[in-house]
């Protein structure tokens, strides 16, 4: 959390351009909770004092948690590799915790040439926890039914972020991403670096693009692994696109279903199936499942796209088709993901994207739209979620950083053909902000793809360009597997 103690008085004069330059001091990293493994012991942590408000350098100050492991060969050190998780509210410690470990780490020719920096975001784990009223949160309606739902959504959201603010502070209002690469940066600097290379994943991408907006000469290398949208689209564009993808992705299941014996829903037709089962839910006729039948539980039409988002976001179509085919028979188990309010989303996403409605009639407009685009899948819930979350939420996007007129170098972006989070047509755009953007498909649902997907492909094209700055080349696909 935001604590007293991390707010002090900053040196008077600096500027978001010349801030005095500090040091980290390193030690042991700290334990972690269990279940969870202890970092490594190659790993060092220290804390970094940055601007709470880089507008005002002079003003209140907080501590950035960061933490390292160094290279493992001096001799082929190229510098310093940092990352972000995304999220947003993701720690990024662990990146540096664990970069040794075997199975989440890195591999030794990239852990051998670069020092491993992660650090938590402002407002996330060790930098400065959110404080918000928790009950108030559970209170706020997730889906609206009607104009007094939204509108009591609406006034329950601006109340929470009152709440935030109350118990965290001005951190609450400079959660952006141009802040969080305004800090890194900073630590950029702490380091003695002239420069960095950068791996995002997912909503990290957005951190490593608005770095190369603002600090173009300082980059070495920049890799966006699922690409967020830098255009800051609507929230009708947001949404048709997540549902568009999500639509993708339940004909990819059908595609698997037709091929795959393993498929419990082998020679049936998938999209009728899902289509019967919405049909269900919208006469207030689908239930819940059970061991010797449905239940009494119903089942929502919200619910069931929450499912089919949920679950197919990661490609999972065996336990997928299983889960509907005990919705459409009555008999199994459905293994529901709970969606509880994010506070890092609202702080985060409402200060980067305007997803502002006017009211409830737009509001019914956009779903309508997405129910067109996305017959079967009806719309994106992870999309829907941060729309909702910026309704009444007291912020307007801040300013976005002027486009790089310094040297970039070539940068990397890599993401899925069927990306429920992070769509493709978002990851073009990304490519074509760059001079030498380059783009390379995996042809899958999936989402992060480094180290994180079936293939292996991608990792090797980040890693090798991680190393040597060259891309794979124009046009790009990569299998499935």
């Amino acid at each position: 959390m935001l604590a007293g103690s991390l707010l002090v008085p900053w040196n008077a004069g600096a500027s978001p351009a010349a801030v005095p330059e500090r040091t980290i001091k390193w030690s042991a990293c700290p334990k972690a909770d269990p279940p969870y493994p202890d970092p490594s012991k190659r790993a060092r942590c220290g804390t970094l004092e940055v601007p709470v408000d880089w507008a005002e350098p002079d003003g209140p100050t907080m501590k950035i948690a960061v933490a390292r492991q160094k290279a493992t060969d001096p001799k082929k050190r190229i510098g310093v590799l940092f990352s972000n998780p995304g999220g947003p509210g993701a720690t990024g410690l662990d990146d540096a915790y664990y970069a040794d470990s075997p199975v989440e780490g890195y591999r030794e020719d990239i852990r051998s040439r670069f020092d491993i920096i992660g650090f938590d975001p402002r407002g996330v784990g060790r930098s400065g926890t959110l404080r918000c009223d928790e009950e108030l949160a559970g209170q706020i309606p997730t889906r609206p039914k009607n104009a007094a739902e939204f509108e009591r959504m609406r006034t329950l959201n601006k109340q929470l972020a009152n709440s935030c603010r109350a118990g965290s502070g001005p951190l609450v209002d400079h959660m952006d991403s141009v802040s969080v690469a305004r800090d890194m940066d900073a630590i950029r600097a702490a380091l003695g670096e002239k420069k960095i290379s950068f791996l995002g994943h997912s909503y990290g991408t957005l951190i490593g693009r608005q770095y190369a907006r603002l600090f173009p000469q300082k980059l070495r290398a920049l890799a966006l692994d699922s690409a967020m949208d830098p255009s800051r689209p609507d929230a009708a564009r947001f949404l048709v696109e997540g549902a568009t993808a999500a639509e993708d992705a339940v004909r990819q299941l059908a595609e698997w279903c037709e091929k795959d014996r393993s498929c419990a829903l082998k020679g049936e037709d998938v999209q009728a199936v899902v289509r019967g089962l919405f049909a269900r839910a919208d006469a207030g006729r689908l239930f819940e499942p059970g061991a010797h039948g449905h239940t009494r539980k119903k089942v929502t039409a919200d619910q069931l796209s929450g499912f089919l988002t949920s679950y197919l976001g990661k490609w999972n179509p065996k336990p997928t088709a299983e889960q509907l085919k005990a919705l459409a028979s009555g008999k199994g188990k459905v293994y529901w993901t709970d969606s509880p309010v994010e506070f890092a989303w609202r702080t985060v996403v409402c200060r980067d994207y305007d997803f502002r409605l006017s009211g409830w009639d737009e509001y019914r407009e956009l779903r309508e739209r997405a129910r067109s685009a996305a017959p079967h899948a009806r719309d994106n819930s992870q999309a829907l979620d941060m729309i909702l979350g910026c309704q009444g939420w007291p912020a307007t996007p801040e300013p976005e950083p002027a486009k790089a007129t310094g040297t970039l170098p070539p940068v990397l972006v890599v993401n899925a053909a069927h990306d429920l989070a992070t769509p493709l047509p978002g990851a073009r755009r990304m490519t074509q902000e760059f001079p030498q953007g380059r783009l390379a498909v995996l042809d899958s649902v999936d989402h992060w793809l480094y180290r994180k997907c079936q293939s292996p492909l991608p990792a090797r094209a980040i890693d090798s360009y991680l190393r040597t700055l060259k891309t794979p080349p124009p046009g790009t696909v990569y299998p499935s597997s």
